[in-house]
């Protein structure tokens, strides 16, 4: 693959060829999901009619999901599944191609490459995913789970006969996520814990400044704690945690802020938060943005689903959470806002769209007080049978 410019210095056009047969012109290889509507892939393919001797010239796009290498094959099944797969029959052409209706990038460069280039167009279905990869080991390279886009050109008998793949033009693309313009009001949640033998309960709210983020832009959370109770807040524990569904459970901590609250106090601080991918290169399983050769990508945005489209289809599912933690006296409670980041490629600004779901997680806690409870009951049972025993030994005396 080859990125040079002919449309002038502002524009750079990667050009692919093989064999002299057929080169690939693209003006770009990200394309934007805005949600409601997805930006169309465009492009020229340029032949060399003596060389394809009578054949056909084809051009595909597909979304592959795949896990580990290429080479990999258990029982005759291979770790790749199409997701989609659409294909062009570019020459000859099926309709005259003065009548179709160009892009301005496909327009100048049919007229700088002559009549021997074609354009060709597809449109991403509402049901794909994003682009998406999780991290690999440095050592296992192209042995990786990720959800691909591919322009491939090739030329064959038909479009049925099976090409290899030094037989063909291949471009990897990605496919990324642009930030609804609608984002509500910033997040917010609060929750209240009662403790056995304390007659006032712990207080606590968090809450966030926006529900949109950048890479490289802090993430400051808010946290206010009432501590009426009897019970001493030793540490306040806050992290961002990435969550992959694929086959396993990504729980990433990027950051922790740590702070105490005595019984009886208050506490109104604001605490910053800053996940970076170049904090985390160590860590494996990690969801990253698609990614191309040679290029840097970032943490992932997070999976939209739309309506009426199957989880299953998307391939590789990931969201993000902040935790708020609280160490209490050896009890721990959590205090959780959800959310889901979604990245804008514009000027390498990335925004995290957040969506808030009010959710409270106390499983220490909650197993520590049944144990409480079962030996408060247990201690009640023996007071009650030595008062009983101590009343029936009265009334016979």
């Amino acid at each position: 693959m080859k990125a040079f410019s002919v449309l002038g210095s502002s524009s750079n056009i990667l050009y692919v060829v093989f064999l002299n047969q057929v080169g690939v012109y693209m003006g770009k290889r990200d394309f934007v999901d805005h949600v409601d509507s997805v930006d169309p892939v465009d492009g020229v393919l340029l032949i060399d009619p003596e060389q394809l001797k009578g054949k056909k010239a084809y051009v595909t796009l597909s979304c592959t999901f795949r896990y580990g290498g290429n080479d990999m094959d258990v029982l005759g099944i291979t770790f790749r599944r199409e997701i989609y797969i659409s294909i062009r029959q570019i020459y000859p052409t099926l309709q005259d191609k003065e009548q179709g209706i160009l892009t301005k990038v496909q327009d100048k460069l049919l007229r700088k490459l002559g009549v021997n280039a074609y354009p060709f167009f597809f449109e991403f279905p509402d049901n794909l995913p994003c682009s998406v990869g999780l991290q690999s080991a440095p050592k296992d390279v192209g042995k990786h789970c990720a959800v691909e886009f591919e322009v491939k050109a090739f030329c064959a008998e038909s479009q049925d006969t099976k090409v290899r793949k030094r037989s063909s033009v291949r471009l990897m693309i990605r496919k990324v996520q642009y930030a609804p313009e609608n984002l509500g009001p910033a997040p917010c949640v609060e929750t209240t814990r009662d403790f056995l033998m304390s007659d006032k309960p712990l207080h606590m709210e968090a809450s966030l400044q926006k529900q949109t983020y950048y890479h490289g832009e802090p993430i400051n959370v808010r946290v206010k704690i009432s501590n009426d109770s009897n019970k001493n807040v030793r540490n306040i524990i806050i992290s961002v945690e990435q969550i992959a569904n694929v086959v396993l459970y990504s729980n990433d901590s990027y950051m922790k802020a740590v702070d105490s609250v005595d019984s009886g106090a208050k506490l109104d601080k604001v605490y910053t938060l800053l996940p970076l991918l170049a904090n985390n290169r160590e860590r494996l399983g990690i969801a990253l943005d698609g990614k191309l050769k040679h290029e840097d990508t970032n943490l992932a945005s997070s999976s939209i689903i739309k309506e009426g489209v199957l989880k299953e289809v998307l391939g590789i599912l990931v969201s993000y959470r902040i935790v708020v933690k609280l160490i209490v006296g050896g009890l721990a409670s959590h205090d959780t806002i959800y959310y889901y980041s979604i990245y804008d490629d514009s000027e390498r600004k990335q925004p995290v769209f957040v969506i808030i779901t009010c959710n409270f997680h106390g499983h220490l806690t909650d197993k520590t007080a049944r144990l409480y409870y079962s030996v408060a009951v247990y201690v009640m049972v023996i007071l009650a049978n030595r008062l009983v025993c101590s009343i029936n030994s009265v009334q016979q005396h």
